[in-house]
């Protein structure tokens, strides 16, 4: 398990209704190797989402074990754990999150004042890594006077800020138009060759064709996982 970022065996994950139990995950295990991009797919109500809330450590599982890059989650206290999260993990949401009154500048810096990160490097990695986002023009610019595929180029870098070695990404595409999002996903395919781990949840096959693998949910199940099939028309 050393080249394992995410290692999950039996999880099962139920709420509380007042019916009784409602089972949304049921016996799911995967193994994501270090450096795999991997798309989580399924309807609506299948689980994947429930299951990208325990992978990002915002949830917790009824049952079964979770490793992530090596440590039990079940054994971490609340500090610990959100201590592994910060320095593990990217988020990148369909809606991007940014701060209307902050320049991209400081909304991408900004996880670093919750690490004791002093001003100066604050900003410095947060223009690096706007240059690296192909947004070295816009330091000084709201979010409101960009385009919804900036702004989530934004979002990107603010994910990548902590140096993570996994990015999660729920619907990263969701509210762009079909060309932005082949942009973004070829944003995020060039990170996943520098060694980052990208698990990305979509609905649509199209982006999911950028994964190397396809994890499909049905009903709180894993009923499929297999290497993508790249075309021609998907590279």
């Amino acid at each position: 398990m050393n080249d394992s970022v995410i290692h999950i065996e039996g999880l099962h994950k139920s709420y509380e209704t007042s019916a009784g139990l409602f089972p949304v995950l049921k016996e799911v295990s995967l193994h994501i190797t270090r450096g795999e991009f991997v798309a989580v797919m399924g309807p609506s109500g299948s689980g994947k989402s429930t299951f990208m809330n325990i992978l990002g450590c915002l949830d917790h599982p009824s049952a079964g074990s979770y490793r992530l890059d090596g440590h039990d989650v079940a054994t971490l206290d609340k500090d610990a754990l959100a201590l592994l999260r910060n320095r593990t993990i990217g988020f990148v949401f369909q809606g991007f999150n940014l701060l209307p009154r902050m320049s991209l500048q400081d909304n991408v810096a900004l996880p670093l004042i919750y690490c004791g990160v002093e001003r100066a490097e604050r900003h410095q990695r947060a223009r690096e890594l706007l240059v690296k986002v192909g947004l070295e023009k816009y330091f000084d610019s709201m979010p409101n006077k960009i385009s919804g595929g900036q702004q989530q180029r934004v979002a990107i870098a603010r994910a990548l800020i902590n140096r993570p070695s996994l990015i999660l990404a729920d619907e990263p595409t969701g509210n762009l138009d079909s060309h932005t999002s082949t942009e973004i996903m070829a944003l995020f395919e060039s990170l996943n060759r520098e060694g980052i781990t990208i698990v990305l949840v979509t609905h649509e096959l199209d982006v999911a064709q950028h994964a190397q693998r396809q994890v499909h949910f049905l009903d709180g199940r894993i009923v499929n996982d297999h290497a993508t099939l790249h075309t021609e028309a998907s590279l």
